[in-house]
């Protein structure tokens, strides 16, 4: 089961997601970036963060540890911000933690030019991702980190935020166990991901026992109230499932479709061409953001 901790001390505040978790201390000394119970994301985050997490532990790719965070919103009395201490407050009891990794980088594209990433590594975790219909690591914003950064021990990827994966539990009963979901633009199908090698290696692994092992670290708090469902182990069994039968239905999502780094970079630019021929004219020299990174803009005709 996944290790509870009590939180003794509110850090400071994450912006970087719309689920603001926070970076707390806790009391067996380690630092993790808690996601609150009290999100507009809700719990089901918190339930996708688990069973994805810990499934991607199971099948051999890194996730840093997670663990139960108690705590008590007293803790964040001396934050500025009110909506941050209304989360806080909401939040009260157990939430979710994911130990912290100190001097981390994010996998962006600038950075993923300097590190190269296997084709059968890539293909590893696109199929995790499509078997769990987590289609928020793109090339845009990874949920990949590169880490350690530090003396001579060697870089490795780290997988981390699936809040938004397992789409299908928001709408159990319309989900179909083989539909697929378009992957062209994840974070690593510029590395010519191997997915028919991973789905080889790593279906037969995604057993019943694995399944219910991974789904029990699930506290009943989290599962409990769910419609249609009398109680948290019905939905356990839902889950089991429902992952099952996606495992056994790999050759209809399998994605195998992938552009080229080239490919991306001129869809992107014709992106950014077709937004700024729909702006009015005053609006054309404001830097386009989305279209290209900051460092990368002109801002001199911007600021004189």
């Amino acid at each position: 089961m996944l290790k509870e901790v009590v939180a003794t001390r509110y850090i400071e505040p994450l912006r970087s997601g719309g689920s603001v978790p926070g970076i707390v201390e806790a009391d067996d000394l380690g630092t993790y970036v808690v996601k609150f119970t009290g999100s507009a994301q809700g719990r089901k985050a918190l339930v996708a963060e688990v069973i994805v997490g810990e499934l991607a532990r199971a099948l051999g790719l890194r996730v840093p540890e997670l663990a139960l965070v108690r705590f008590d919103p007293s803790l964040g009395a001396h934050e500025p911000h009110q909506e941050v201490r209304d989360l806080l407050h909401a939040s009260a009891g157990v939430n979710l933690g994911m130990d912290l990794l100190p001097g981390a980088r994010d996998f962006t594209p600038e950075v993923a030019r300097s590190f190269p990433v296997g084709s059968l590594e890539a293909g590893r975790i696109v199929w995790l991702d499509a078997l769990t219909a987590n289609v928020d690591r793109t090339v845009h914003s990874s949920n990949l980190m590169v880490w350690p950064t530090f003396g001579t021990a060697p870089a490795r990827l780290w997988l981390i935020d699936h809040g938004a994966a397992l789409v299908f539990h928001h709408r159990w009963d319309t989900s179909a166990p083989e539909k697929s979901y378009d992957f062209r633009h994840h974070a690593l199908g510029h590395c010519a991901p191997d997915v028919r090698a991973a789905d080889a290696e790593l279906a037969p692994k995604v057993t019943d026992a694995l399944l219910r092992r991974v789904v029990a670290e699930v506290p009943d708090a989290w599962l409990a109230g769910e419609p249609g469902f009398a109680t948290p182990d019905e939905v356990r069994g839902a889950y089991v499932d429902y992952l099952r039968a996606r495992v056994e239905a790999s050759g209809a999502w399998l994605p195998t479709d992938f552009p080229t780094r080239e490919e991306l970079a001129a869809e992107e630019a014709r992106r950014a061409a077709r937004t700024r021929q729909g702006r009015p004219d005053w609006l054309k020299r404001v830097p386009d953001l989305h279209g290209k990174p900051a460092a990368e803009q002109d801002w001199s005709v911007h600021l004189g």
